[in-house]
């Protein structure tokens, strides 16, 4: 990651995370335990590309950063309580998040549940009532309308489901792509399009090329974590390597072969890049955003 990404990356995060704290409940606030499992999970935050896919698609369209706090905000929370429920036992049974033990295991798995719940819950609130959000009703209604269908069965919840029922089972690519355009790619595209209702004279091509864009940095970014599962150590990436593979799930390494993921990787990266071709300086971050997907080490 170049000197400027990084800035790029920090200055968009502190702003998720300063949302993050107007938003949770204080650890004080009954009932306790349960937001303090809220706290934990969602401000040992990692390195908040979907918020900042949200703030770098807002300037690519000339929107103030204030009211894209909201959708930064909510999509993170979204993405947090996914992660709490796919580290569950009767998930991905996983002991480490972003180098911290997981929820369950710090609370329990009970508690885990409900904190994933009430962040859900928490980020359709934001997105309702946040007086930051300075659109229009019906834009509003169609951030809530595109983030629930990114999170229901047509999107991480129904991706997540495959990926459960696909252990010890032979995917061929389209089934494998299909998968993680649900379970990875849902939300990373809704974090564009939310970002994109944020501006209400966007013409419909531009908007189809946001969009197609996301659809590409979604699957490159799984592929990336194939890849990371496949070469990276626990120590580096904050969670369980080889996992994967040790579960018999079906990854693009495992399919394609480490090179060949490689290169997919790297022609999602340049098409993603050819869909920003009608979009000027202003769209740079998307660019940076891009090639950080597929260079990442972690």
């Amino acid at each position: 990651m170049t000197q400027t990404t990084h800035n790029y990356f920090n200055q968009y995060r502190g702003r998720t995370l300063n949302s993050l704290e107007h938003w949770l409940p204080k650890e004080t606030t009954f009932p306790t335990r349960l937001h303090q499992a809220m706290r934990y999970s969602a401000l040992n935050t990692g390195k908040c590309v979907r918020p900042t896919l949200v703030y770098a698609t807002g300037k690519a369209l000339g929107v103030p950063l204030e009211i894209l706090d909201s959708p930064a905000c909510a999509v993170e929370l979204i993405h947090i309580y996914s992660l709490i429920h796919d580290d569950l036992p009767c998930m991905d049974d996983d002991d480490l998040r972003r180098g911290k033990l997981t929820c369950h295991i710090v609370y329990d798995e009970a508690v885990a549940i409900l904190a994933g719940d009430a962040l859900q819950a928490l980020a359709y609130h934001i997105l309702s009532h946040s007086n930051t959000l300075k659109i229009s009703a019906e834009m509003r209604l169609k951030m809530l309308d595109n983030l629930t269908l990114a999170c229901g069965s047509r999107g991480l919840v129904g991706g997540q489901d495959v990926d459960l029922n696909s252990v010890n089972k032979q995917l061929s690519i389209t089934e494998l792509e299909d998968m993680h355009i649900h379970k990875t790619g849902a939300l990373i595209r809704a974090s564009v399009m939310l970002a994109s209702y944020c501006k209400e004279s966007l013409d419909t091509k531009k908007a189809q090329q946001l969009d197609h864009y996301a659809k590409c940095i979604g699957l490159a970014f799984q592929i990336r974590d194939d890849i990371l599962d496949f070469e990276g150590s626990t120590t580096i990436l904050g969670k369980t390597s080889g996992k994967d593979s040790a579960n018999s799930k079906a990854t693009y390494t495992s399919i394609l072969g480490i090179s060949t993921a490689k290169e997919k990787a790297n022609d999602l990266y340049h098409e993603s890049i050819k869909s920003l071709q009608d979009f000027g300086e202003e769209a740079d971050e998307l660019r940076m955003i891009a090639q950080f997907i597929i260079e990442r080490n972690h």
